[in-house]
């Protein structure tokens, strides 16, 4: 009868890991996200059901999320390069500043209370979705992104705060560009290559800030990072990206504006739901 009972607590979690797979290659497509704000919440729970301890288990979340994106971020990217949506030259500004950062913030990860995770999480979520809900055009920071030592900022900033999160980038990413007068479907094309800059080293990152933890992992874990969550997510996600690239380019400005708003809305509100209880 225990047996029965466990294997069915296993089948409905690998149901809803693969439906939250195919979630994320959607999100991922669409906004130019990795699908980390998805990620991160299901695969908390998840853990929580386990009985993974609370020091742990939003880090291995996070870790995991990273993993998964690696094919994500790169499915997502090509589909946008290939609509000649992409600009280049932004990925080329940031690529360093936004890999230094991360391998900084996955590190920090090691120290870091769970608390903080979710902080960033609203903090990012919430400016993004203010923007994007209820910004008007004249929000502007200046006509156009930065030259020389404050784009490599931004690019540190991005890498830090997406390896906290377990995001590809996207969120502040987009923020960014817009609040820098740039169009969004540019701004989410270009951030999805973000998301294979900060993911692969992110994953790296949080292998090896996990590793002194590996006595009290769960089984097949690599550090930070679920092997079995990541086999799980990463099928369905890889399905469904280009079909969130083709469904991005047929909306308006203002409707992905406001989808975009909309989701980063009930991200923020279920983390701070989290630090508040």
């Amino acid at each position: 009868m225990f047996q029965d009972v466990a294997i069915a607590q296993l089948v409905f979690l690998a149901v809803g890991l693969l439906v939250a797979g195919a979630l994320t290659g959607l999100l991922a497509g669409v906004f130019g996200v990795g699908g980390g704000a998805i990620i991160v919440p299901v695969l908390y729970e998840m853990f929580r059901l386990q009985g993974i301890p609370e020091d742990i288990r939003m880090p291995l979340a996070v870790g995991t999320s990273l993993a998964v994106i690696i094919p994500t971020s790169i499915r997502s990217f090509r589909a946008h390069k290939a609509k000649g949506a992409v600009d280049l030259s932004i990925l080329k500004a940031w690529a360093v500043p936004v890999v230094i950062g991360v391998i900084a913030g996955s590190l920090a990860a090691r120290y870091a209370p769970p608390d903080v995770f979710k902080a960033v999480f609203v903090v990012v979520a919430g400016a993004s979705a203010i923007r994007l809900l209820f910004g008007r055009e004249s929000w502007r920071i200046a006509e156009d992104l930065p030259k020389g030592p404050l784009m490599k900022v931004y690019g540190l900033v991005i890498g830090v705060l997406s390896a906290l999160m377990g995001i590809g980038g996207g969120q502040i990413s987009n923020l960014l560009m817009t609040f820098y007068g740039r169009p969004i479907h540019q701004a989410v094309a270009t951030s999805s290559g973000l998301g294979v800059l900060i993911s692969i080293p992110g994953a790296i990152g949080y292998v090896y800030a996990g590793w002194p933890k590996m006595a009290v992992l769960p089984p097949l874990s690599l550090g930070y990072v679920s092997l079995l969550g990541a086999a799980l997510l990463i099928p369905t996600s890889i399905w469904t990206a280009p079909l969130g690239v083709q469904l991005a380019h047929r909306l308006s400005k203002r409707k992905l504006e406001v989808a975009f708003g909309i989701f980063l809305s009930i991200i923020c509100l279920r983390f701070l739901l989290g630090i508040i209880t």
